[in-house]
């Protein structure tokens, strides 16, 4: 008698599923990333390009704010304020410095902005992050809620230079001046290659070159040096000071890095949305972006991505579900509040977490865990 065969499905062993997944995790974001490449070509809705512009704008502020409550276990309220601080850079150096000719007229360029207004979220990341970076716990997260609200009392109240509540209207469109190539190109063209980049679709590849590059630096981060000191202050702040790793220093180090990817997705903003005002950055999206990196799994690169794509993608939902009661839009928050506290329910180690986390916070094996305990007492004692 013939036995039947099981058919063998690796969604039914977990373990496996997320071994498989880890080593082809390379494979899955090329795949993820040509597929996006396509999307303005096969659905040129301008609705949807709209909202997968903003599911990358938020991947790269969860990506940045990830290293800090993931990598290195600090809870930050203020996100948003260093969002703001890279937004008003490109409004403020556009504004004021745009009717300035040549050869000063550069200093408006969309292109020379955007690392001036990253290195201006570190300058500001270094400037909190020096004297406060010895708090922990709340008493850390009440101080970068305290410089999120500063930052928005700033902008609004200094009107000489970011024009108050009534905001900054951009008319300098960003300009891809491809001149330099004109010996190479003069055999095809018969003037020099000048874009101007209006609409959406100019706006969406550059946010997935920004999206590509920032997961790059990210995973090289995670696997560096730097990557590993993080996580063992992570783990054990005072274990990892014994073990001779500088603190302050990598607590600072991190806290520029997370800050200049908000101020480079803040500049990204104001010229795709033409338009700065404070009303774009309220503490709710500090909550927002918190919640894509909680939602995703603390320190996964992947999960934060996952975190992004579902919580905006959710957002645009909700807020068209609510279209019919104005007055409810603001429940979507509410609906976030919800997800978290599930979240926290049966997987509080978010959609994707890392490997360790997911071994200590999931396994329902304890003898995994206390054979790993015993290991390591046994080597400071000395006796493994």
């Amino acid at each position: 008698m013939l036995k039947r065969i099981p058919r063998y499905s690796p969604f039914k062993d977990k373990e496996k599923f997320s071994a498989i997944f880890s080593e082809n995790v390379k494979y899955f974001y090329v795949v993820l990333f040509v597929l996006a490449f396509f999307i303005p070509v096969f659905i040129p809705n301008k609705y949807v390009i709209h909202t997968f512009i903003s599911v990358m704008l938020y991947m790269v502020l969860a990506l940045g704010l990830n290293i800090i409550p993931g990598f290195t276990g600090l809870l930050d309220l203020g996100y948003v304020g260093f969002y703001a601080i890279g937004a008003y850079t490109a409004a403020t150096m556009t504004y004021h410095l745009g009717t300035l000719g040549p050869p000063w007229g550069f200093l408006s360029s969309f292109w020379f902005i955007l690392p001036i207004a990253a290195l201006n979220g570190a300058l500001w990341g270094i400037l909190l992050g020096v004297p406060t970076l010895r708090l922990t716990g709340d008493y850390f997260a009440i101080v970068t809620f305290g410089f999120a609200s500063l930052v928005e009392l700033i902008i609004i109240n200094e009107m000489w230079l970011t024009r108050g509540p009534m905001g900054i209207i951009m008319d300098h469109k960003p300009v891809m001046n491809l001149a330099f190539m004109y010996p190479l190109t003069k055999h095809f063209f018969a003037e020099p290659i000048r874009f101007t980049l209006v609409g959406d679709a100019p706006f969406f590849y550059i946010l997935l070159s920004i999206v590509i590059i920032t997961i790059i630096i990210m995973n090289r981060l995670e696997d560096s040096r730097l990557g590993r000191a993080w996580f063992a202050i992570r783990e054990d702040e005072i274990a990892a000071e014994c073990s001779g790793i500088n603190i302050m220093k990598y607590k600072v180090i991190a806290f520029a890095i997370s800050a200049s990817f908000g101020g480079l997705a803040g500049s990204v903003f104001a010229f795709w949305f033409m338009f700065t005002s404070p009303e774009s950055f309220k503490f709710w999206e500090s909550i927002l972006i918190l919640c894509m990196v909680v939602l995703g799994g603390m320190g996964s690169i992947p999960g934060v991505i996952l975190g992004a794509l579902v919580l905006t993608s959710l957002t645009e939902v909700v807020r068209e579900l609510l279209d019919p009661w104005p007055d409810l839009v603001q429940a979507r928050f509410l609906v976030f509040g919800v997800i978290l506290i599930v979240m926290m329910r049966f997987k509080p180690a978010g959609l994707i977490p890392l490997s360790r986390v997911k071994r200590e916070m999931g396994s329902r094996d304890k003898s995994i865990i206390d054979a790993m305990n015993e290991s390591f007492y046994k080597f400071k004692s000395g006796k493994g």
